[in-house]
Order: structure tokens, then C-alpha cells, then sequence
């Protein structure tokens, strides 16, 4: 029997030869996540439960990267006591303060193989399937009996396909397709559905401008996403595991809800206005608004090629005097590679400030939170009322390269124009 990607993958999990929309399958979980913000409340349930040991210590991974350094006293006691359990569970996948974002760290570190079901406490772990892995996000309760048995119950998704051809234009980047998506389909479009991106415009595509579209999955309400498993993925993993894997790919007569059409030369670099993502326009109908921050970092675009295009626009330039520009790379690694290629150096002289791996300003717990009334145009994932900081502030999304250009105006600017 022919399946799209989530419906193999759950097959595989649920140690069934096919499954089909709608089934409810009980699967073995390859990798369990938990951060920092999300482990304290699995550490809750398992002790209701009267659990005192997890399945296997070897497939939990814990990184510290929420609110990263700690910014209270409660949060470093809060801190203080997951190393406490991780040291006590023998759990040895555990990553400092620093180390990087957590989607980023699971693949950087080698811990899932294309053909794996992943779980985390966080709804971007969708992240995972720019590497042909099926992630999704579970609640505190759920995760504590991933914890505590290995296993958990699924809905087998239906899936809608995007097919995206042509050639993506100068300045025009995954992640202005997938804010084009959430304008013209709907931040509905994958309510509970799996998510595949494939076309030449997608296989053209460096993994991390994939890992934008499977992360940002979730803003469609999306349980997966995926984009290509091909040599590209393949030969990462390659490099950074040494486990064998049979990769799953979608058969060429699977079945979809819905199969949409792309042509990515019509793309324009996209704005999400205030509160929502899927409140979309042209960067030309947003174009002059005043911006007190711009942000450029998180899960969704703190990746090495996201550094790049900003640092390519602001080379020899300078930030507007009476707007801030916070740049955060997704990992130490990635901020190695910018310091090594010298785009650190670009940020620093046009006035910007790059900030250790963390989730703080894109979730307002640090390290760029907005104030009252501020306006904030941002590189990352997600718009909603008072995300950043203040209720009152506003969010704008948009690709780095648009982040970078605005920063030099001071206003929303198409990158076109600098």
C-alpha cells in the first residue's frame, strides 16, 4: 500500500506494513525532547505518576535554551533542578546553557536519522522533518508517559502537498513562500494534517532554507512537515552519525487531501502584519513603517544561511540610529561559523548586538524583550500579541534579508532597495 510521509513513518513506529487518515496507532518513540521551560513540568507528571525512572536515558535529550542565561533567581533554581534530575536519571544528552536551540541542537548532534519519530516540548520540533524525521509536539502529561514508557498514541494524519517549481528570485527566501502560504491558504490549511514541500524550487533549496518551511509548519497548524530526503539530508546525517537507517520517502502514488501549486518566480518578499502570521502582504504595502527593534534569530531563522543574507545586506552599512538591530545564531556552532567567516564582524560594526543561542527575545524572556508600544519587525516564527514583550507592542515578520535591509532605513524597506 502507497503513503505519503507521515503515514510511512507512523507504519514503521507502529510496527504496521501500512496505515491510513484516521487510524490510531500506538508507536515506539525514536527520540524524546524536553527543554528547559518543559522538562520541569514533565519532572511534575512523572512524579504524580509515581514514576521514578525514565524507559532510556540514551534517546531523551535536554537542552537548556528557553531562557538562556537564566534572567531570575527562580529561574536558576528552576534550572538547578533539572540538572539535578538528568544527573539522577543518567540522562546524558544534556545541553548547556549556550549550546544552541533546541531543533537545531537534535540535528547539529546527530541525535535522529531520517525514518525517526520524534517528540519535544515544543511545538517547532515539526523542525525535524527538513531531515525526513517525523517530529511533532506533546503537552507536559503526554511527554512525561513518552518518558516513562517509550511509547504514545497517534492519529494517522491526512496530508496536503505543496508543489513548488521555478526558481526563487533575488532576495526571496523560504521563508517569504511560507508566509505566502499562510496568506493565500490560511494558517488552517494543515489543521492536524502532515505537510510536504517538494518541487525543484524546494530541492534547490539548502537544508537550512528547508528546515524554515518544516518549522514554521506548525503556523499552519500542521502535526509534520517535510521537505525532500535526497543526498543533501542523507549526506548531513551521514557526517554526523554513525546508526544505519532505511530513509522513507513518500510514494509517487500516495494519496493527499489537496495538492497546491506553486510558481516561485511570482514570489516577492512577504510581511506579516500585526497579530497574525497568516496576515500577509507584499513588502511594498507594509513598506515605511517605523520600527523601534528588528530581530533576526530564533529556530526559524538564527540558521547559518539566515546570518549570511543579512550579513551580505549590512555589509558597510550602519543600523539606523534610532532603531535596534539583535542578532541571535541558533547554536554555538552556527555562531562559530559566523565569527569565522567574518559576518559577526559585519553585525558588530554596523551597530548591531549578537547575542548568545538562545529562544529569549523570540519568546519574550530575555535578550530583546519590547516594551510598551514598541514596534518590532523580526526574522522568526511567530506574530501573536504581546509574543515579544508589551501587549501593546506590534510584530512584523520577514526573512532575514528583509530584517537586515529595514534595519539600515529604520522603517519596513524591500531589500531590493538598499
Amino acid at each position: 500500500m502507497s503513503g505519503t510521509m507521515a503515514e510511512k513513518i507512523l507504519a514503521s513506529a507502529a510496527g504496521r506494513s501500512a496505515v491510513a487518515p484516521g487510524d490510531h496507532v500506538v508507536c515506539d518513540i525514536d527520540v524524546a525532547m524536553s527543554h528547559d521551560l518543559g522538562t520541569l513540568g514533565v519532572i511534575a507528571r512523572l512524579e504524580e505518576m509515581g514514576v521514578n525512572e525514565v524507559w532510556d536515558p540514551s534517546r531523551i535529550v535536554c537542552p537548556m535554551d528557553h531562557v538562556a542565561p537564566s534572567h531570575s533567581i527562580d529561574d536558576a533554581n528552576d534550572k538547578r533542578r533539572i540538572r539535578e534530575f538528568v544527573e539522577r536519571q543518567g540522562i546524558e544528552n544534556f545541553y548547556e546553557v549556550g549550546t544552541g536551540i533546541a531543533h537545531e541542537v537534535l540535528h547539529e548532534r546527530g541525535h535522529y536519522k531520517p525514518g525517526d519519530l520524534l517528540v519535544g516540548t515544543d511545538s517547532h520540533t515539526t523542525s525535524a522533518g527538513a531531515f525526513g524525521v517525523a517530529g511533532t509536539g506533546l503537552g507536559h502529561t503526554d511527554m512525561a508517559y513518552v518518558y516513562a514508557t517509550g511509547q504514545n498514541w497517534f492519529r494517522v494524519p491526512e496530508t496536503v502537498k505543496f508543489q513548488i517549481g521555478g526558481t526563487f528570485g533575488e532576495h526571496v527566501t523560504s521563508k517569504d513562500l511560507l508566509l505566502s502560504i499562510a496568506g493565500e491558504h490560511g494558517t488552517g490549511v494543515g489543521q492536524y494534517r502532515s505537510l510536504e514541500f517538494a518541487g525543484s524550487a524546494i530541492e534547490g533549496l539548502p537544508l537550512d532554507g528547508r528546515f524554515t518551511l518544516t518549522n514554521m509548519s506548525i503556523e499552519l497548524g500542521a502535526k509534520f512537515g517535510f521537505t525532500p530526503v535526497d543526498a543533501a539530508v542523507t549526506n548531513y546525517i551521514d557526517d554526523r552519525t554513525d546508526g544505519e537507517y532505511d530513509p522513507l520517502r513518500a510514494d509517487e502514488d500516495a494519496t493527499y487531501r489537496a495538492v497546491h501549486e506553486i510558481d516561485a518566480d511570482a514570489l516577492r518578499p512577504k510581511i506579516a502584519l500585526p497579530h497574525k502570521v497568516g496576515n500577509v502582504v507584499d513588502v511594498d504595502e507594509a513598506a515605511g513603517v517605523e520600527l523601534d527593534q528588528v530581530f533576526i534569530g530564533s529556530c526559524t531563522n538564527g540558521k547559518f544561511e539566515d546570518l549570511k543574507a543579512a550579513a551580505e545586506i549590512l555589509e558597510g552599512e550602519t543600523v539606523d540610529p534610532d532603531t535596534r538591530l539583535i542578532v541571535t545564531p541558533a547554536s554555538r556552532e552556527i555562531y562559530g561559523r559566523a565569527v569565522r567567516e567574518g559576518h559577526v564582524d559585519v553585525f558588530t560594526d554596523a551597530g548591531a548586538t549578537t547575542t548568545n543561542a538562545t529562544c529569549g527575545a523570540c519568546i519574550g524572556m530575555g535578550l530583546g524583550v519590547l516594551g510598551d508600544d514598541e514596534v518590532c519587525l523580526a526574522a522568526m516564527n511567530r506574530n501573536f500579541r504581546g509574543r515579544m514583550g508589551a501587549d501593546s507592542s506590534e510584530i512584523y515578520l520577514s526573512s532575514p534579508a528583509t530584517a537586515a535591509a529595514s534595519a539600515i532605513t529604520g522603517r519596513i524597506t524591500d531589500p531590493a532597495e538598499v
